[in-house]
């Protein structure tokens, strides 16, 4: 959906990026519903559901890397790298 809206860099083909990336040593972590409710609850993050469920995936041991400002700025117990450096 990024892609498609001018936000995400050009890529001919969204599929062939994601098997590159796995091939990199890309690790996908499975969303479940544990995730989906601890994404909803999450106290003082701004309300989109996409932040939420990306955000609580983190949560379950993994580091955050992101431009998100929302995200960044979140004081939850994250840890992130920010993406805009």
């Amino acid at each position: 959906m990024l892609h498609g809206k001018g936000r995400l860099a050009s890529l001919e083909n969204i599929a062939q990026w994601r098997l590159g990336l796995l091939a990199q040593g890309l690790v996908e972590i499975p969303v479940d519903g544990e995730i989906a409710a601890q994404g909803g609850a999450l106290a003082g993050l701004p309300g989109d559901p996409a932040d939420r469920i990306i955000v609580a995936t983190a949560l379950t041991g993994h580091q955050l890397m992101t431009a998100d400002e929302s995200i960044l700025r979140w004081s939850g117990n994250l840890r992130r790298i920010d993406a805009r450096d």
